[in-house]
């Protein structure tokens, strides 16, 4: 299990340049992805969510402009400085409702407060993704939706070869160059996505959590995966 105050420090040190690494290290899929969950979620104008481990917000961003009422959360301040700015840089109508920091382990909210709870790559830094995962549920709404994007590694030879290769040789070292980090964030990353359940594993974890009817949405020839799952209405 991730060390979270290791994990807090060490994108806390990086924040100033995530945003740019993300779209370099992901190829610029990262935004496809992000349009994935709200697909999968089935989203609605005006529906309550709650996006944990928001990070610099673009998925939080994302829920928002297409008329989800959302709340960004997140236990590294200073990477909600930066949500917080390119959320005062968008459209009133397409602005989150808030930001704020908070564990993803104990939520600030009532049970039952929002329709959906979304996390996206951030459920393998929790220290307990399952207790993560509960946390999530409890505060979504008898029926409502928990959905998760993570990596996931690719099963067709070729590309899963050279996805490897990727991850241990070159991210690694692109990642340190683009954000000057030397204290090994994206050494990190690549073995964090090698050790975490991925496919039937992770929907295992969902259930494990109490959710009911886990599936799943393989993105991108399977270099990651949409979760989603329902609070039960029992």
């Amino acid at each position: 299990m991730p060390d979270a105050a290791m994990v807090q420090q060490m994108f806390a040190r990086v924040a100033d340049r995530y945003d740019r690494a993300n779209k370099v290290l992901s190829l610029g899929t990262d935004r496809r992805w992000r349009n994935a969950v709200a697909a999968v979620a089935g989203l609605s104008a005006g529906e309550r969510v709650l996006d944990v481990c928001a990070g610099t917000g673009d998925l939080t961003l994302a829920l928002a402009r297409r008329g989800a009422a959302a709340v960004g959360a997140d236990f590294c301040a200073p990477m909600l400085v930066h949500a917080r700015r390119k959320g005062a840089a968008v459209d009133a109508a397409s602005r989150p409702r808030a930001w704020l920091a908070a564990d993803a382990l104990a939520l600030p909210f009532d049970d039952a407060s929002f329709d959906l709870a979304t996390v996206a790559f951030g459920i393998r830094n929790v220290a307990d993704p399952v207790a993560g995962l509960r946390e999530m549920a409890r505060v979504v709404r008898p029926g409502g939706r928990v959905v998760v994007l993570e990596f996931c590694k690719p099963r067709v030879p070729l590309l899963r070869t050279i996805y490897f290769c990727y991850f241990r040789h070159v991210l690694p070292r692109l990642g340190r160059w683009i954000t000057s980090d030397k204290g090994g964030a994206y050494s990190y990353l690549p073995a964090s996505v090698m050790g975490f359940p991925e496919r039937e594993a992770f929907l295992d974890l969902m259930r494990q959590a109490g959710l009911v009817q886990p599936r799943a949405r393989y993105l991108s020839l399977g270099i990651a995966a949409v979760y989603r799952a329902e609070r039960t209405t029992g």
